[in-house]
């Protein structure tokens, strides 16, 4: 009988836990157990990886009545997931991303390592 991985604990960073519990109840659900499966290990199938902060760092999207959401995390720390940032897309140039979240992910993301260094020492993947 196969042994199931241990989960990764998983941690917010700034205010992506609130914003994502301001979502629709299906879409927290849907983001709820797509993270779950990052924690165990494995890539949820609506998740891609997101550009511009290297490996390690993926978004997942969901559409839900029109409107899209998406969830940026990371796994690029051996121990442990960060949520960086949660938000419902409204870019207003089209199908890029708005640079307010662009930005907010990249401070986030520079958060997270610092956390992870202050948590679990300076173990990196």
């Amino acid at each position: 009988m196969k042994r199931a991985l241990p989960e990764k604990p998983l941690h917010w960073v700034g205010s992506a836990k609130v914003d994502l519990l301001e979502f629709p109840q299906e879409v927290v659900d849907d983001f709820g157990y797509a993270l779950y499966l990052v924690q165990i290990g494995g890539k949820p199938p609506n998740a891609k990886p997101w550009k511009g902060e290297g490996p390690g760092v993926f978004e997942i999207i969901e559409d839900h009545r029109g409107d899209t959401y998406r969830a940026v995390y990371t796994v690029r720390f051996s121990e442990a997931v960060y949520v960086l940032h949660c938000f419902q897309k409204k870019s207003p140039s089209g199908i890029r991303t708005a640079r307010v979240d662009q930005n907010r992910i990249h401070d986030r993301l520079r958060a997270a390592s610092e956390d992870y260094e202050v948590r679990y020492g300076r173990k990196k993947t």
